[in-house]
């Protein structure tokens, strides 16, 4: 895979610790038993007792390193193949991607339906360093490879009444086991506003940390938006239809009083069971206080004159 590197979607070079230096920082502490991966990850659980404006919470932590790649391809929510958090890199190992196609469609002038190759082929890929904050408040710093959304989709041409786009995840229930728990409405549905969708940090990822994306990573292609919650970033996409009105989305449809439809990260609104004022980072061990919109202040016109409450 060509990859063009954009250094302006990079976060700044002193918060960024290199990805071979973290591995040997992690390999030397396993060495001397400082601390297992184990403790690192279960300290990636929310505190429960914090609460929105704690003044004993520390400001933001100036110094953001690259996630540990054996984390971020270990640690996951896909409930598609299961609801705990490890073990999915190992249920979803065979998961056979290709073939793949994205069918776009809706309220488009030109419907289309892109093969994996197709898609790799047309739009040039780029590494961007983005950071990700979970609803469950943990957190990670990832270099993504893909190419902003908003080239497809001016590729397909929407319409002057499309106002929404929609994603849908692939259903295979005989791979992806957790899709036979009857629990959730599958497939996967998620959407955004077009403005959203069509602003320039909107990624279609294909890839991270130089490589294709992992099975459990959402391979072959995958929604990154990084300044709203991770749940709102589909994976293993199949469909994407533009629509004139708020498509239903998974989280928002079966537990609406605890995921809104905007998903933006917003530290002043409380998950209904925990504060969202702070984050613990994969790889730390203290919290970080949470930053408005992940800290991609960039998308706050999106927002002028809206109640980030109320449409949380």
């Amino acid at each position: 895979m060509r990859i063009k590197r954009n250094p302006k979607y990079d976060l700044p070079a002193s918060e960024i610790t290199p990805r071979d230096l973290y591995a040997s920082r992690r390999r030397f502490l396993k060495q001397v038993g400082a601390v297992s991966a184990g403790a690192l990850l279960a300290a990636c659980v929310p505190a429960l007792e914090n609460v929105a404006g704690d003044p004993t919470l520390p400001p933001p932590i100036g110094e953001d390193a690259l996630t540990d790649y054996a984390a971020a391809t270990g640690y996951i929510n896909y409930y598609e193949f299961s609801f705990s958090k490890e073990g999915i890199d190992e249920l979803a190992k065979d998961f056979v991607t290709k073939p793949w196609q994205v069918e776009v469609g809706g309220l488009v002038g030109k419907p289309q339906v892109f093969t994996i190759e197709d898609i790799l082929a047309r739009y040039e890929q780029e590494e961007r360093i983005y950071r990700m904050r979970c609803v469950e408040g943990w957190s990670m710093v990832i270099p993504w490879v893909g190419f902003p959304l908003s080239k497809l989709l001016a590729d397909v041409e929407p319409l002057p009444e499309a106002k929404y786009v929609g994603f849908e995840t692939v259903y295979r229930p005989d791979d992806m086991p957790g899709q036979k728990n009857d629990m959730f409405p599958w497939p996967y549905l998620e959407g955004l506003r077009l403005d959203e969708a069509m602003q320039d940090l909107t990624l279609l990822a294909t890839g991270m940390y130089g490589e294709p994306l992992t099975p459990q990573n959402g391979a072959p292609i995958r929604l990154v938006v990084p300044w709203k919650y991770a749940f709102k970033n589909i994976k293993s996409i199949v469909k994407i239809r533009l629509v004139a009105d708020k498509p239903v989305t998974m989280w928002n449809s079966i537990a609406p009083q605890e995921y809104g439809f905007y998903a933006n990260v917003n530290p002043d609104v409380d998950h209904p069971r925990w504060s969202q004022a702070s984050e613990r980072r994969i790889g730390e061990t203290e919290r970080r206080s949470t930053l408005l919109f992940n800290g991609y202040d960039e998308v706050a016109p999106l927002y002028e004159g809206m109640s980030l409450v109320s449409n949380y």
